[in-house]
This record gives structure tokens, C-alpha cells and sequence, in this order.
């Protein structure tokens, strides 16, 4: 066994998130974690990594395991350039080599049983130090980063300046380069593009080590697990297969499970009407307390709480203009040296839904940023029509001190509170959530504080920059039905074609116009 859980229990205040949970990883397994948003999934990687002390419990992993974790949250500090990044997955082996630099200078002043203790460590040393490729890091390093697209940018860039597709991918190929005995995946296709994500779905395909992969991309999970652990109401319960198989067993169990607790409601209310009406006469009194001891010995099955579904609808304001916005000879970037783009020549119309697609980092929020006016390009302009009233959904946010009442609050000052909770609720918060700070909630949770902001407020364009990030199955369901219902026009940037299919009826690749592919 790689890792075993025992007995873990863990909560945030009076909020519990496991209670009393095992969970076990043995060698090989290609486990998915799954579980609606806010159920404690990036709480266990952290738990099980050692980030966080749980409250109860035992973690044990196998004796001398790399554990290798890519975390949706991870910093990348400023001055840290893409080089040093990767070349950082190979830290252990620069220990190793300042340790043989130490052995050689002790070789002057040592005795000869000292040498013969040097000569076997500096052995050992040099043995791991070739076969963990110490000597070619160099070519290590580049090839990884041409895999993933990082080599255009320059092994000299600094991290700050990178997209968050480029980010996960600079984390997800130092991760590789650590070759480490177990992968932990939390969400790695968030932000990455279309064909990254085909890639990575091959690698864990063909891996020979065991994983744990975080994902709301069902399709991705789907193809590269065989055993699902599902989070649910604080219990983590295994399952044998990959998410189709789950989800049969899980509709069975659940629909099992509510047969049995309808039948047993039925007696139970049969028995307490036979004990009301008989206990008081003499000659059923016997019956009615026999009755009444088999209630009292009833193991009474409880349906756990359904979690609250997320309903997403979009205000709609006064028809916009015919043309929401025209570009002319636009060229994206921050760097007069350095353009993103060839001059793009654009138009979108009133009602048209279009996605923006295309390679990390090749500008798909720069131009967003663009049009909106929120940076400058750096050549050309965007002509924005008349009469729009604009929904932005920003790829990241990071959150503050507010709650989430005072986060909506501060945008919509003569709701009251009780308008203020009631739309929360609507986005799939529970109450706890809604008067917890925006920080300690999950990526799903925070993105649904974000989205009831964006559909309380009257809009007839929306533009949209990664949504789908963080979501969880109900909720991004529910926000494809709301975006097809939406008669506004929809400028959206997403990696998932099984989402924005359905949404949109043009795609715009702006690979077309770039000047890095």
C-alpha cells in the first residue's frame, strides 16, 4: 500500500468537511476524486500532502515515495524565470552534487578508513546522480519545454508575465521532470488548451505509477482512471471503474437507498398509528409495546441532505446596437517589440455567440481586455457599439476579506439582506458558505459568488473568460442552459468543445492572427 487514510476528520469553524473517512491508494490505481464543489477535495490533497494538520486521523504513506503535486493554487514567486523553474525539479540532485564537492574536499585530510567511507558514499552519489540524468538536465529541461510550448516564450521569461494556462503548464512539466513515484492532479485542466489536454490525457493513459486526479472535466476523468473515490456529505466512498461505471452504481445505490427509506417511512408511520390507538387498552396493550420496542430497535435510514442546484438567469437588458464591437487593424500585447498579434480586423453583432479559442497565452484575455478598454493594444482600436450594457466574468480574481454577502452587497447596496442571501442561494450556496469569507471557499464555490454578481445585473453582451474553471457538474450544466437561453451576445473564452458547442454558433481561433504559432 502507497498511502493509507484512516479515520481522517476535519472541518473549517463549526463547518465539518470529513467525518471519520479512510481511504487508500495502492499501486498502479489511476484514482479519480470527485464530488460536488465545497465537498473538500483540494482540503484532502493538502491534508494528505502535509500542507494541513487534520483534526483527527492518521496519514501513512509507504516508506521512501516522491510524491509529486500539482496544485490549482500554486504561487510562482516574481524574479523566478521559466528556467529556474523547471531546472528546480531537479533541486534534490544539486544537493547531491554540493554533497560530492564536500567529499572531495575532505579526501585531503582524510584517514584511510575515512577515504574508504568517502570513496563508498561518493560512489553511491555519482550512481544516482547518472541515473537520474543528472549530466543532461540541460536537454531535459528543453525538451520538456518545447512539449509544452514554454521554449517560444524563452527559459529567461519571467514567471509573472505568463498566462494561467501557462503557468499550469510550467508547473504540470516541472512536475514531470521530478519524475516522481505518485502524481496528485488537482484540476490540471483547468486553463490548458485543447491539444495540451489531449496530450496530458495520453501521458496518464500510458502511466505505469498510481495518480490522484482532481477533475470536473468528466470526458478527461472518463478516460484515464479505473477507481473512483466519491466525496459526498463528509464520507469518501470507493468505487471500482472509471466515471461511467460510477455514476450507474451511484444511480442504482441512491435510487435503492430511497425505495428502502419510502417503505420503511411507511412503517414506521403504521406502527406509531397501531401503538397511538391501542396502547391504552388492556387487551392490546401487550401488541402496542411490542410494537413500540421495534420502533425503538429500528436502525432508521436517513437520505442525506440534497445539496442545493444552482439556477442560473441571465437579466437581459434593452437591445444593444446592431454592432457591439468592431476592431480595426488591432494588435494585441504589451510590448511594442514583442506583439501578440498581426492586426485583427473583427466584428461581432447584436445577439451573436462566438467562442475564442487558441493556444495558452496567445492572447484570448488580452484581447478581451482589449475590447472592453481595459488595457491599450498596442496598434489599431476597438470601436465599441451603442446601447451596451456589458457582463465581464474575469479568468481570476483573487478574494479579499468580505463575506460572500458583503462581496454581493457591496455591488447591489439597496438589496437587503434577505435578497442578498436569497440570490446566493440561487447560485448553489448553502448558508454556511454565504457567511463564510470569499477566501476559504473552494475555486467552484468563489466562481459561483462571481456569477451571482454577473446575473444580477442587467446585460446584453457578456463576455466570459474561462467560466467553467473550478465548476462542478451540476453548475456548469446549468450554466450551458442559461448562456443557450441567454438572448444577449456571448463572447466566450473556454477549452471545453463539449461545453461551448452547444453555446455558440461561430468560433473564432485566434491562432489565426497570432504571431507565436
Amino acid at each position: 500500500m502507497i498511502l493509507n487514510v484512516a479515520d481522517l476528520t476535519h472541518g473549517f469553524g463549526d463547518r465539518a468537511i470529513f467525518t471519520d473517512v479512510s481511504f487508500r491508494l495502492l499501486k498502479g490505481e489511476h484514482i479519480g476524486l470527485i464530488g460536488a464543489n465545497g465537498e473538500g477535495k483540494s482540503t484532502f490533497m493538502n491534508i494528505v500532502t502535509g500542507k494541513l494538520m487534520p483534526d483527527e486521523g492518521k496519514v501513512e504513506w509507504a516508506k521512501n515515495v516522491r510524491v509529486g503535486y500539482l496544485d490549482q493554487h500554486a504561487a510562482l514567486e516574481a524574479g523566478m524565470t521559466i528556467g529556474d523553474v523547471l531546472r528546480s525539479a531537479f533541486s534534490y540532485l544539486y544537493e547531491l552534487e554540493c554533497r560530492m564537492t564536500e567529499l572531495f574536499e575532505a579526501m585531503a585530510e582524510a584517514s584511510p578508513e575515512e577515504m574508504e567511507s568517502i570513496m563508498e558514499e561518493s560512489g553511491t552519489i555519482q550512481d544516482m546522480l547518472t541515473n537520474n540524468d543528472f549530466y543532461i538536465i540541460d536537454a531535459k529541461v528543453d525538451e520538456i519545454a518545447r512539449a509544452f510550448g514554454l521554449a517560444e516564450l524563452g527559459l529567461s521569461r519571467d514567471v509573472t508575465e505568463l498566462s494561467g494556462g501557462q503557468r499550469t503548464k510550467l508547473l504540470l512539466a516541472k512536475l514531470l521532470l521530478e519524475k516522481p513515484d505518485i502524481l496528485l492532479l488537482d484540476e490540471p485542466t483547468n486553463y490548458l488548451d485543447e491539444n495540451h489536454i489531449e496530450w496530458l490525457k495520453r501521458y496518464l493513459m500510458e502511466y505505469e505509477n498510481a495518480f490522484v486526479l482532481i477533475s470536473h472535466d468528466m470526458e478527461f476523468l472518463n478516460s484515464v482512471v479505473n477507481i473512483i473515490y466519491h466525496m459526498e456529505n463528509q464520507k469518501l466512498t470507493r468505487y471500482v471503474g472509471n466515471y461511467e461505471k460510477f455514476k450507474e452504481v451511484y444511480e442504482v445505490q441512491t435510487a435503492q437507498l430511497e425505495a428502502a427509506y419510502r417503505r420503511q417511512q411507511k412503517e414506521i408511520g403504521e406502527l406509531k398509528d397501531f401503538v397511538a390507538r391501542n396502547k391504552a387498552r388492556v387487551a392490546t396493550r401487550n401488541m402496542a409495546m411490542s410494537r413500540q420496542k421495534k420502533l425503538d430497535k429500528m436502525d432508521v435510514i436517513e437520505l442525506a441532505a440534497k445539496k442545493p442546484k444552482p439556477e442560473f438567469n441571465f437579466l437581459e437588458a434593452r437591445a444593444a446596437g446592431k454592432v457591439i464591437f468592431e476592431t480595426s487593424d488591432l494588435v494585441l500585447g504589451y510590448d511594442k517589440d514583442k506583439p501578440l498579434s498581426k492586426p485583427i480586423n473583427l466584428r461581432m453583432e447584436r445577439g451573436e455567440k462566438i467562442a475564442l479559442t487558441g493556444t495558452n497565452g496567445i492572447g484570448k484575455t488580452t484581447f478581451l481586455k482589449s475590447v472592453l478598454g481595459l488595457i491599450p493594444p498596442l496598434s489599431g482600436r476597438a470601436i465599441l457599439g451603442d446601447y451596451l450594457y456589458k457582463g465581464y466574468f474575469e479568468q481570476e480574481i483573487k478574494a479579499g476579506e468580505n463575506t460572500c454577502i458583503e462581496e454581493i452587497w457591496e455591488e447591489f447596496p439597496s438589496k437587503t439582506q434577505y435578497e442578498v442571501r436569497a440570490a446566493l442561494a440561487k447560485c448553489g450556496l448553502t448558508t454556511k458558505h454565504i457567511e463564510s469569507k470569499v477566501r476559504v471557499l473552494s475555486g467552484g464555490e468563489q466562481a459561483k459568488v462571481r456569477l451571482c454578481k454577473l446575473i444580477n445585473r442587467e446585460s446584453n453582451i457578456l463576455l466570459l473568460d474561462e467560466p467553467t474553471n473550478h465548476l462542478d457538474t451540476d453548475a456548469k450544466e446549468e450554466l450551458k442552459r442559461a448562456l443557450i437561453a441567454y438572448r444577449g451576445a456571448i463572447l466566450l473564452v473556454c477549452h471545453e468543445p463539449e461545453f461551448y458547442g452547444d453555446v455558440v454558433d461561430k468560433v473564432w481561433n485566434l491562432e489565426e492572427w497570432s504571431r507565436l504559432v
